[in-house]
């Protein structure tokens, strides 16, 4: 990774997505599925095992999922979640994915999402596309037990590290410890930071779109 990009908060990848959207006009959906095609990219066959949350985290999972899916590959989604939980874009996503004949495995309670992401010890490579920027505090219930059962399995992390503080590099209590990790856009401060040496892997900083004014206070303040 170049160490001179600028490094964002998790409030300002906040405000730089909002602006994005809702004032450039670059549909949310349009960024979602640049996001998981980048992750979709760090892969290289099945089976493999995608498991998500129920934020726009998962959304971009159920992306990588369908690709997963329309390249032949052997592909296993599981939902820490209800799926009647997920809403907006991720769910345009996970409708896809399920139109094309993709199955689902929706777990509820901590004992079933970790007999889940146990039993996905078999695939070549694992898509962790739990938790996002947004986490504050420690990671609890069902997501606090599928990091746990996470099996020694190359692992690609979507944006960041599930259970890892976007600020801080921090574990919340317990974090995944990707091979890869495909953050968007901009690198978020904590991944950079010392703490997070032992759960980032490999960064890969993948452009989806933001325009660099997005990110930058003073350029947009002075956009025509």
């Amino acid at each position: 990774m170049d160490i001179t990009l600028p490094t964002l908060s998790a409030a300002q990848m906040r405000e730089a997505d909002r602006r994005c959207i809702e004032e450039i006009g670059i549909p949310g959906v349009v960024l979602m599925n640049n996001a998981g095609t980048a992750v979709f990219r760090e892969l290289d066959g099945g089976p493999v095992g995608i498991v998500c949350g129920k934020g726009n985290n998962g959304g971009d999972g159920y992306v990588v999922a369908r690709l997963c899916l329309v390249a032949g590959w052997e592909t296993r989604l599981v939902l820490v979640a209800d799926p009647k939980d997920i809403t907006g874009d991720a769910a345009v996503f996970l409708r896809a994915y399920q139109n094309l004949g993709g199955a689902v495995q929706a777990v509820r309670d901590a004992r079933a999402a970790a007999e889940a992401v146990s039993k996905l010890a078999d695939c070549a490579v694992l898509v962790d596309a739990v938790l996002g920027t947004g986490v504050k505090g420690e990671v609890h219930g069902p997501i606090r037990a599928a990091i746990e059962a996470w099996p020694a399995v190359r692992t690609v992390a979507v944006d960041l590290p599930s259970g890892m503080n976007a600020d801080t590099g921090d574990a919340c209590g317990c974090c995944i410890r990707a091979d890869v990790t495909v953050t968007f856009q901009f690198a978020k401060r904590g991944l950079v930071a010392p703490a997070a040496q032992a759960h980032g892997g490999r960064l890969v900083v993948a452009d989806i779109g933001i325009p660099a004014v997005c990110a930058d206070d003073e350029a947009w303040a002075r956009r025509g």
